[in-house]
């Protein structure tokens, strides 16, 4: 596989994500953890089919319990963050602060062997931010110390991911058919933490179980095999720097399902995300 065409495979999983936030929407009123609990188990049934009919089953034997523990710290690890941070901050600028992974994934892909980062890749990851912030923070919130400790859960969340992404790069190796096992101990989990923490709610309409069955598909499904094949294969620093076009799609997303309004502030943004897209992929070449 050339490395352009795992690029462009793993941007799937960022145009998935831009449906995460109509999808979430249409879930309600299932709980988050259970939703979680319900959407990975669906994602990592879905992969155990896939690889039963692609390489056999018998492949996740060979896999490390290492591996397995990496991948699901990873993707337990950063749901279970993000949804702590909006607990205890304002979900803007928890999730402006959690946004701050594609950044952190240009720049910590800079480590990883054979690769390197231009001033481009930085200042592309630069004008995403700044394009997510105008998305997120457009309601006119502000930071406020009283709470620090959400932010620094939010800050840990964005720190997950972007370790997650560019740590699988050196899982080369490892056959993408190890994140069904990954989704589905992340669904153990959140299970386990909803029994605990949370009151069972299914869904309440036939739009709540097709949002929920969408989610499980796409979203919080393929988006984590294709993302895997990106992080591994692609060009990571583009594929950062144009990981910001998710806020700005799930936007554009939801004006569209009317959820959400048009302003001058979301245009800005596109300029914003799209011009640090352009830079990186110029520095890319």
């Amino acid at each position: 596989m050339t490395r352009n065409r795992a690029t462009a495979i793993g941007f799937i999983a960022v145009l998935l994500w831009s449906f995460l936030a109509l999808l979430t929407v249409g879930s309600t009123p299932v709980p988050p953890l259970m939703l979680n609990a319900i959407c990975f188990a669906i994602g990592g049934s879905i992969g155990l089919i896939w690889t039963h009919f692609s390489g056999g089953l018998a492949q996740l034997r060979k896999i490390s319990w290492k591996v397995y523990a990496f991948g699901t710290l990873g993707v337990f690890g950063y749901h279970a963050l993000y949804f702590s941070a909006l607990r205890l901050a304002p979900a803007a600028e928890a999730g402006l602060i959690a946004y701050l992974w594609p950044l952190l994934i240009v720049l910590l892909s800079g480590l990883l062997p054979g690769e390197s980062i231009r001033r481009g890749h930085i200042l592309g990851g630069l004008l995403g931010f700044l394009g997510a912030g105008l998305i997120i923070l457009g309601t006119g919130a502000r930071f406020d110390t009283a709470h620090l400790p959400g932010y620094a859960l939010a800050f840990a969340c964005a720190l997950t991911w972007s370790s997650y992404s560019v740590l699988s790069r050196r899982l080369g190796d490892v056959p993408t058919a190890s994140v069904a096992v990954f989704c589905l101990a992340s669904a153990a989990l959140s299970f386990l933490l909803h029994l605990g923490l949370e009151t069972t709610i299914w869904p309440q309409t036939t739009l709540g179980w097709v949002s929920v069955v969408a989610l499980g598909l796409g979203p919080v499904g393929l988006a984590f095999y294709v993302w895997d094949i990106g992080v591994k294969k692609g060009d990571i620093q583009l594929l950062g720097t144009a990981s910001y076009a998710a806020p700005l799609l799930s936007t554009l997303v939801l004006i569209l399902a009317g959820i959400a309004a048009p302003s001058w502030s979301l245009m800005a943004a596109c300029f914003l995300i799209t011009g640090g897209a352009y830079v990186a992929a110029r520095a890319s070449k």
